[in-house]
Parts: structure tokens; C-alpha cells; sequence
């Protein structure tokens, strides 16, 4: 089952644009994926036909009833959850800091919760102000520096009795590197604490799989993954229920309406949809003769193809960095422990300059820390610019690594 790679190229209109005269390549995917048409088309749909707030008796309002509930279960079969365990937000770091919030209410001081270094800011700083307002411990995972991965053994170290809360990332946005959640949920789990996952840079690669990892909340931002700008929360039912929500008067008590306050942006719901159907055709038509396959069995087989091309430009790229020894890379060199988003130095040249220099090439990359500031402060880049990130999605080709590679060695 390959990838085709040709055809899903074409289905996004950002790759057949022409930048300054010249077509980009787009290596920018760990700031936000680009969209296919199919999302663009689903979205100006609901504006154009269906625009209207839920609840009412009239067609528009209950075709935006129908998107609504659509969504739960489209996101359901994204996440491998439930509808009801499903909560919508304005973006990831909203909904932390709204369920932070709730979950200091079953906080109390001298209780204890472990952040990691490897993290996105936004699965940090709520944790640490709802820990400066309650009184609460807090404990750091550190990284391993040769290779930015989680040291397990320290981390486990600092899980006890008194720990009521693990906030982790499933891949960091800086590195690339993906953790192993799974075992560091069924160490939570051990002594009770409640464990959050920070799924946002892992989404546009991997199959996200909540009951494998067991995890009771997790969290993502489809503008990441193909769609547009709208936060997916997770949440295992028994939480949802138990945790109080802020929420005004007229707002349902039952989950998940009761953390959904406000109207909410049924456009991007719409595109939702689409971005996880697009996605899902992907894993359809590789099936075949699997007719009857369902969404998530489609899901199922479209990351699996897409991690085997990702795999191949990862290859490609780490291959064509050994040739050149004035990059340094930050993060693993081991395939399986990683998406294809690298961070890098190079001799003599800041991170800025290096990113104007493949800007002017219509190559688009990043540089900075990407708010994962603890890791760059740990690793000592942060207050000379970061890093370069190059990251690939699954609609990159081996040409483009190529171009990249290219670009780098001549800056």
C-alpha cells in the first residue's frame, strides 16, 4: 500500500500556488498543515447554506444540529473514543487551561503533579499557575540532552503516592521525538494520579489510539492535522462527569455540553468532518475490496501508509545529514522513535539567518524555540535563537528532502 503521493497533492490548493513566481515547499507543518480543498469547500458550505445557531425548529438550525453531532462522532473515531468523551474549544491551550482549571477543584495543597521539559508551553504554564494557586507540588521530568528524549528513569523516580497528575506530551514539537505515553499512563495509573496528554504534534502522523494508551485526558488542534482552527479534547467519561466545569447557567449539565460554553465555531466543525473524511478516504481507497470497512478502520490503514512514507523521508533526510557535519541535530536518530520534524544548527549561522536564507528559496521552515521553552533553556539554544525546524508531512516528497538538504549545505 503506497502512498499516492501525486494525487493527494493535488487536492491541496496551497501546493499548486505559486509563491514570488515559483512553487514552495512547505516544511512548515509542525506550525499548521496545510488544508485540502475538500475542508475549504466544506467550510464555505455551511457559511454559504447552513449558517445558523443550534437548537432550532427550522432547516438551517437543525442541519447545524446535524454538524454538531457529526463532529462528536468523526472526532470520536479520530481519537478512538467515544462522542460523549468528546469536547470541543477554541484551540488546545484553551481547553488546558479550562481543564486545568476544573481539575484544581480536586487539588489540595501539598499534592503533587509531574510537567515535562519536553514540552509545548501549553501543557505547562496552566498546570504551573493552577499549582502556584492551589498550593500544589510541582516536579519536572528532564530530558535527555544527546538525544531530547524523556529520562524514564528519573521520571518514574519522581512518581508517588502523592502524585495526582501527569501532564505529557505523545511527541515533542521541538525534537520530533515521540514518547512513550503508555508506559508512563500505567505508572500513573499505579498510584492514581490522572494523566494528560498533549497529542498536537503527534496527530498529523500517527494513529492516536486514547483506549490503547489509556490515557484520561488528551488533546489535540486540527489545524495540525488538515483542518482548520479548532481544539479536540478528550476526556474519559468518569472525569468529564465528576469534574466541576465553568460554565454559565443556560449551558447543559450533562457531558460533554457542560465544558462547551459558549457557540460554538460550526464552520471549522464542518471543516473537521472533512479533514478526518479526507483522511479516512486515504485508508479507503488502499483497502479496495474493504467495502465495508468503517471510518476507523480506514483511519486505521491511512496512517499506517502515511507513517510508511513518512518513514522514507525520514530516512531520506537524516541520511543527507550525516553528509553534512556542520548541522547539528537535536532529537533521535532512531526512526521509530520520532516524526519527521527536526531541529537543527549549524556552524557559524543563526536559526534566523538560516530560515531567511531558505525563504528566499521558497523553502518554509521555522525558527525559534516554538514555545517548548524548557527544552531549549535545558539545551542552551534559546537565548541564540532557538533552532531551525524543518518538519514533513505526509504530502512532502522525496524531492523536496532533497531540495531541503541542498538548500542547508549552500546557506
Amino acid at each position: 500500500m503506497t502512498l499516492p503521493v501525486r494525487e493527494i497533492r493535488s487536492q491541496f490548493p496551497a501546493l499548486q500556488e505559486l509563491y514570488s513566481g515559483a512553487p514552495a515547499v512547505f516544511c512548515d507543518g509542525p506550525g499548521g498543515s496545510q488544508t485540502p480543498v475538500s475542508v475549504i469547500m466544506a467550510m464555505q458550505e455551511y457559511l454559504g447554506r447552513f449558517a445558523a445557531n443550534s437548537g432550532g425548529r427550522f432547516e438551517t438550525s437543525q442541519a447545524t444540529d446535524q454538524v454538531l453531532a457529526e463532529a462528536r462522532n468523526v472526532a470520536a473515531d479520530f481519537l478512538g473514543a467515544t462522542p460523549a468523551e468528546i469536547v470541543f474549544g477554541a484551540n488546545m491551550t484553551t481547553l488546558t487551561y479550562m481543564l486545568s482549571r476544573s481539575v484544581s477543584q480536586i487539588l489540595a495543597p501539598g499534592d503533587e503533579i509531574i510537567l515535562s521539559r519536553l514540552d509545548h508551553e501549553a501543557n505547562i504554564s496552566p498546570w504551573l499557575q493552577m499549582a502556584n494557586e492551589r498550593n500544589v507540588v510541582v516536579h519536572w521530568a528532564e530530558p535527555v540532552l544527546a538525544d531530547c528524549t524523556l529520562d524514564l528513569d528519573q521520571l518514574q523516580s519522581l512518581i508517588s503516592r502523592r502524585t495526582k497528575l501527569i501532564a505529557v506530551g505523545l511527541a515533542s514539537n521541538f525534537s520530533g521525538t515521540i514518547h512513550p505515553v503508555q508506559q508512563i499512563t500505567a505508572w500513573g495509573h499505579e498510584v492514581g494520579a490522572l494523566v494528560y496528554v498533549d497529542a498536537v504534534h503527534y496527530a498529523p502522523h500517527g494513529r492516536i489510539d486514547v483506549q490503547a494508551l489509556d490515557c484520561d485526558f488528551l488533546v489535540t488542534s486540527a489545524y495540525k492535522h488538515f483542518g482548520p482552527h479548532l481544539g479536540i479534547l478528550y476526556g474519559k467519561k468518569r472525569h468529564l462527569k465528576r469534574l466541576p466545569a465553568y460554565q454559565i447557567r443556560a449551558v447543559s449539565p450533562e457531558i460533554p455540553c457542560k465544558f462547551e460554553t459558549g457557540t460554538p465555531n460550526f464552520e471549522a466543525l464542518a471543516g473537521l468532518i472533512a479533514s478526518v473524511e479526507y483522511l479516512a478516504t486515504l485508508g479507503g481507497q488502499a483497502a479496495g475490496a474493504m467495502l465495508s470497512a468503517t471510518r476507523a478502520e480506514k483511519l486505521t490503514t491511512a496512517w499506517h501508509m502515511i507513517r510508511q512514507h513518512e518513514t522514507g523521508l525520514m530516512s531520506a533526510f537524516l541520511e543527507g545529514l550525516d553528509a553534512l557535519p556542520f548541522l547539528r541535530l537535536y532529537g533521535p536518530t532512531t526512526l521509530a522513535t520520532r516524526v519527521p520534524t527536526f531541529a537543527l544548527r549549524k556552524e557559524g549561522a543563526t536559526p534566523s539567518a538560516l530560515a531567511e536564507a531558505l525563504a528566499r528559496q521558497n523553502i518554509f521552515v521555522w525558527d525559534g524555540n516554538f514555545y517548548a521553552m524548557a527544552l531549549a533553556q535545558a539545551l542552551g539554544v534559546d537565548a541564540s535563537g532557538g533552532v531551525l525546524r524543518v518538519g514533513f508531512l505526509h504530502y512532502n516528497t522525496l524531492e523536496e528532502v532533497q531540495l531541503v538538504l541542498q538548500a542547508l549545505d549552500a546557506a
